[in-house]
């Protein structure tokens, strides 16, 4: 198996290994071990394309650019053969390209570039040559899929903007209306010429007053079956979408496929192109998530519901190649992993295995091979393959080959029994670097967002929020519950806390920090808090509610329900987990699950950190806590991430966070408690 070469490493880390110099007063390179310096080399790897007859394998490499005032992050599609032998990037520049596609013949891959104005597809020849461009799209293009002859490309484009928006805006006579006017997103298809040096013209697929989420080419390339909405509003989604089915001719004859009733989408045209596989929660709006598999006759007709996915959350990636079963990726615990569900209603299968997580899963139409990537706990993600039919997995990238990997904090997956006895609740717990089994450490419980989020066995040296070997480094243990509430566990398990925030949820957190201390592991009396997002809100509820954590940090969290459903952009989430009640029906339900109705009962020592630009979890949620804490005196302090929806999109910053925290706790751990 070959290995990118010394001269790829530098295009891959030329830029990453730049520190920033603020996080602990000097350049974190010159540090030894786990820095966050240290987990930004390695790299993200995601959008797998296997070509037609299996032969390569397209990927996406993820390179964050920190130099001087750089901060952001370059993306490049690399080529690898399925043996392994070669493996290549195939697109440069200064800006990035995303989502390879090869086309059906395997001449041409086409990705995504904003090398204009807009993103456009690009395609290359797959042996060489220069990029060009195949569409023109106004706005720009969102999602896209060759035809299956490979003679046109079919995108999605919002609505662009009318001369008169545009002279409005330019006269700076352009006050925004709430909820009205929508850009609505819409399918088009522009001819592919292999001969031609520009973009063919453009034929309009759909029309009307919906918006396309997603769309599928019939086997024949004369229909697309597409998933829509009323409008492009998050919560729009939540209260309903269908799928039609409509002539790729640019006739617009648009005929409704499924409208059952609640959220219906993800359509996947069968190889055969007799049935349309999909996601639906039925004839009910499930607001906490509900996407149950089902299958439609592709001339109309009643849908059929195949046998339950694991989780029933949704999940399709597409047929197997006889037309036998629909293809899912699920989370399974803290694994993920390619199951299937039978046409003929049988039970699910599992296809892969290993204790892991496996991502960005594609397939060779002609061939019976799959690409994806895979990490596990102690080894970072690479390019593999295997066959569909057997699951023989190969290595075929080594994408981190040139970094080296400081000894590593190991991590372990525990379970134990939740304190109303009703679920097994599991977690993984890392321990500190260089752990001595005769002594006690502090510990820090991790809560995760969603809160059907989970915790998996990922590599656990990559960089994120809180950079979990850079706290095993500096003598934390780390634990990572998955209470009731997460995806993995089945769906009565992720449907368990609703109208139970901050309670059954809390207790099985605390039920797996109770488990630690019993194993000597961690002291009793040095507990730490952080989460971000939903994990934010179980901060801040649970220090309302123990006082046994020495500090807490509570990252985009939403102490508060009421104001929260009525700023928040998925406020029907958050009503479904409130019993599908709204807040002014029963005030007392929203408020006993917030934390600032219960703000006189907390002393923990607790940080804000918030988003400058979020939406999903408005700024206001944390000023409401930070001020409410202020008031009270108890010790606090807000941070504020500049130019950051609901988490850091910059490298730098991403990289500030977790020394930030780090320095928080260490200012409330007692000097006469242990410490590493």
């Amino acid at each position: 198996m070959s290995r990118i070469t010394a001269s790829h490493r530098s295009v891959l880390f030329g830029m990453a290994l730049v520190a920033s110099s603020s996080l602990s007063g000097g350049s974190l390179l010159a540090q030894e071990g786990w820095t966050p310096a240290k987990s930004m080399e390695f790299l993200q790897i995601q959008e797998t394309a296997a070509s037609p007859d299996g032969s390569l394998v397209a990927f996406v490499v993820r390179t964050p650019l920190m130099e001087g005032e750089q901060s952001e992050y370059l993306s490049h599609v690399w080529l690898a053969t399925a043996d392994g032998d070669r493996v290549r990037q195939f697109t440069r520049g200064d800006v990035s390209a995303s989502s390879p596609s090869f086309s059906p013949d395997g001449r041409w891959l086409a990705f995504s570039s904003s090398r204009g104005e807009k993103s456009q597809v690009w395609v290359l020849p797959v042996d060489g040559g220069e990029a060009r461009p195949a569409t023109a799209a106004e706005s720009g293009v969102g999602s896209f899929a060759w035809s299956p002859d490979g003679a046109r490309i079919a995108y999605l484009m919002r609505d662009p903007e009318t001369e008169e928006e545009k002279a409005r805006k330019k006269e700076k006579r352009d006050p925004i209306f709430v909820d009205r006017d929508f850009k609505y997103s819409h399918v088009y298809a522009v001819p592919f010429d292999p001969e031609g040096a520009e973009p063919g013209e453009a034929v309009r697929i759909t029309e009307g007053s919906f918006f396309v989420t997603s769309f599928d080419w019939s086997p024949d390339g004369t229909r697309i079956v597409f998933g829509h909405q009323a409008d492009p509003r998050l919560d729009e989604g939540a209260r309903g979408s269908d799928i039609s089915v409509v002539p790729a001719d640019g006739s617009r004859r648009v005929a409704a496929l499924v409208t059952l009733g609640g959220t219906d989408g993800s359509p996947h045209w069968s190889p055969d192109g007799r049935w349309v596989a999909f996601t639906s929660s039925g004839e009910e709006i499930a607001r906490v998530g509900l996407d149950d598999v089902y299958v439609v006759s592709a001339a109309g007709g009643e849908p059929r519901k195949l046998a339950d996915s694991h989780d029933r959350s949704g999940g399709i990636v597409g047929w197997s190649r006889d037309g036998t079963r629909i293809l899912l990726l699920e989370s399974v615990g803290t694994t993920r992993h390619l199951t299937a569900l039978p046409l003929d209603g049988g039970p699910l299968e599992r296809l892969t295995s290993g204790d892991g997580v496996l991502g960005s899963v594609s397939f060779a139409g002609g061939a019976d091979l799959m690409a994806f990537t895979w990490q596990d706990l102690d080894t970072p993600p690479d390019v593999h393959v295997s066959r569909v039919s057997t699951w023989t997995p190969r290595r075929i990238s080594d994408v981190h080959a040139g970094v080296d990997v400081p000894t590593m904090g190991s991590t372990e997956l525990l379970s134990w029994r939740s304190q109303d006895g009703l679920f097994e609740i599991e977690g993984l717990l890392t321990y500190p670097v260089g752990y001595d089994a005769s002594r006690s450490y502090p510990l820090i419980l991790q809560v995760h967002g969603g809160p059907a989020g989970v915790f998996s066995q990922a590599f656990t040296g990559s960089p994120s929020i809180y950079m979990t070997q850079y706290f095993a480094q500096e003598g934390y243990a780390i634990l990572r519950p998955n209470p009731r509430g997460s995806t993995g566990y089945g769906k009565d398990f992720r449907f368990a806390n609703v109208e139970d925030w901050g309670f059954g949820d809390m207790d099985d957190l605390m039920a797996g920090v109770d488990e630690v201390i019993a194993r000597g592991v961690a002291h009793p009396d040095s507990l730490l808090l952080m989460g971000w997002s939903y994990g934010g809100y179980m901060t801040s509820f649970a220090v309302t509610r123990t006082d046994r954590f020495r500090a807490a940090s509570m990252g985009a969290g939403l102490p508060n329900l009421v104001s929260m459903v009525t700023t928040t952009d998925i406020g029907e989430y958050l009503v479904g987990h409130m019993g599908d009640t709204e807040f002014w029906e029963d005030y007392d339900r929203y408020e006993k699950h917030s934390a600032m109705y219960r703000i006189a009962n907390v002393t923990t020592p607790t940080q804000v950190i918030h988003g400058e630009n979020d939406l999903r979890v408005p700024f206001t949620q944390g000023q409401e806590f930070y001020r409410a804490l202020q008031r009270r005196h108890v010790p606090t302090e807000m941070i504020v991430l500049p130019r950051t929806p609901h988490g850091p999109r910059e490298p730098k910053l991403l990289m500030e966070v977790s020394p930030l925290i780090l320095k928080w706790f260490e200012q409330y751990l007692r000097p006469d408690r242990p410490r590493a």
